[in-house]
């Protein structure tokens, strides 16, 4: 994706789905998911073994929020990221799934792209954003 279309989903986003929120206050997906509440976004945090985060309600999987979610920022390995696309197909109003630095998955991407879902993998949304926005 180029840096204009990208711009574009950071800036006409409103809802960020986090999969991959933890406990442990530590974790990148943590302090990410904190930065984009900073900057404005409303964060939905993901994770089926969490009832709330920071005070928020936890959703199990994307599928399961309810409303539009804009962008799906994933926080898991590379041998869950194809689980991930799917549960985001299966939301049915999902716009960009963005896994973050460091993971990558062919069968995720085709996932995303065949159900007409934007696709990012191997960048991170912190980075971007302070990039193009900042």
């Amino acid at each position: 994706m180029d840096d204009q279309r990208l711009k574009q989903w950071l800036t006409e986003a409103k809802t960020i789905a986090v999969v991959g929120v933890s406990a442990n206050p530590n974790k990148t997906a943590n302090q990410i998911a904190d930065y984009l509440i900073l900057q404005g976004y409303t964060v939905i945090p993901v994770n089926p073994t969490l009832e709330t985060w920071n005070g928020r309600k936890v959703y199990p999987t994307v599928e399961s929020i309810p409303g539009r979610v804009d962008i799906v920022d994933v926080f898991r390995r590379n041998e869950y990221l194809a689980g991930v696309a799917e549960d985001a197909v299966r939301h049915g109003d999902v716009g960009l799934v963005f896994n973050q630095l460091g993971l990558t998955s062919p069968d995720a991407e085709r996932i995303a792209r065949d159900a007409g879902l934007d696709y990012i993998e191997n960048r991170c949304i912190y980075v971007e954003h302070a990039r193009l926005l900042g």
